[in-house]
């Protein structure tokens, strides 16, 4: 697998890492801070910590792979 690849580097700055974590931070710890109700900020935390799960992780690992595969199947071609 190629590691200079960058999935990231096609995304605009509101759809980097950075602003990932600190919209989710922001919103579990709001949730906290408005409420102070645990079950309120754990039903909002679930979910919002499920899309920082997917775009953090499993889409940069989905794009790098689909990344690889094309280089392969690129090489083969050529």
């Amino acid at each position: 697998m190629d590691h200079s690849y960058n999935p990231w580097n096609s995304k605009p700055r509101w759809c980097q890492p950075w602003s990932i974590m600190m919209t989710g931070i922001t919103l579990i710890s709001g949730t906290w801070f408005a409420t102070k109700i645990l079950w309120i900020t754990l039903i909002v935390a679930m979910p919002v910590l499920a899309w920082m799960g997917l775009f953090l992780i499993l889409w940069p690992q989905a794009m790098k792979q689909a990344y690889a595969e094309q280089q392969l199947a690129d090489k083969s071609e050529g």
